[in-house]
């Protein structure tokens, strides 16, 4: 019992860890308008307002991730953005960008697909969420 509680906290942290990880590197390819994030940016006709907001929105989405009371706001904000940049890749730029290989739609995938899972370990908090009464 005490290991299967173990590893579930483990791999709770890994996912917040990872994700965190993924979206805060991107940040300075973002707010130093590297090329890549200049030409995805400007293909989508969000250069440069939607390129330092969409910064700015994963660096929320990280630090609220990275702590435990809050992660169920930063993986939805997370989830949010990974499908926004999912759908751009499908419909607008392709899968790969400038000979990235699929790199960066790959990280995409990787972090909404961790960003679900971390929604779903706390699907409880996201039905209290939902239940609120104003």
């Amino acid at each position: 019992m005490f290991k299967k509680v173990v590893v579930k906290a483990v791999f709770t942290w890994f996912l917040r860890f990872f994700v965190a990880v993924i979206l805060l590197q991107t940040l300075y390819f973002k707010f130093t308008a590297a090329a890549e994030s200049v030409y995805i940016f400007s293909k989508l006709g969000m250069e440069p307002y939607g390129r330092i907001a969409t910064g700015i929105f994963e660096l929320v989405a990280a630090v609220l991730i990275l702590m435990p009371r809050t992660t169920i706001f930063g993986a939805l904000l997370g989830l949010g953005l990974m499908i926004g940049a999912v759908v751009s890749h499908i419909f607008v730029l392709g899968i790969e960008v400038q000979n990235d290989g699929g790199t960066l739609f790959v990280l995409a995938l990787l972090v909404l697909i961790s960003c679900a899972v971390l929604i779903c370990k706390d699907k409880s908090k996201l039905v209290n969420l939902l239940n609120l009464k104003f």
